[in-house]
C-alpha cells in the first residue's frame, strides 16, 4: 500500500496534525524543514496556514509540497 495524506489539520505555529490512509494520526513540526527557495514563503505563518490536500499530500498554492513518506517519517 502507499502511504497517502488524508487529512490535515493546521495545529499552531508549524505544526499540522496529519491522517495518514492507514489509519495513522501523526503531528509534523516543520518550522526546521523550510529551506530552499520553494519554501521560502511558508516561513510567514499566514502563507503556511493556507495548504491543502492535494495529490496524496499537503500542498502550498506555490507548489511546495512534501513527500507523504517523508511527513510519516518525521511525525510524532
Amino acid at each position: 500500500m502507499f502511504l497517502e495524506v488524508s487529512e490535515a489539520k493546521y495545529l499552531d505555529h508549524y505544526r499540522i496534525l496529519l491522517t495518514f490512509n492507514n489509519g495513522e494520526q501523526k503531528t509534523v513540526d516543520l518550522q526546521h524543514e523550510l529551506n530552499g527557495t520553494v519554501y521560502e514563503p511558508l516561513r510567514q505563518l499566514d502563507y503556511f496556514k493556507n495548504f491543502r490536500v492535494k495529490y496524496n499530500t499537503i500542498e502550498w498554492s506555490n507548489g511546495a509540497d512534501y513527500a507523504p513518506e517523508y511527513l510519516y517519517e518525521i511525525g510524532l
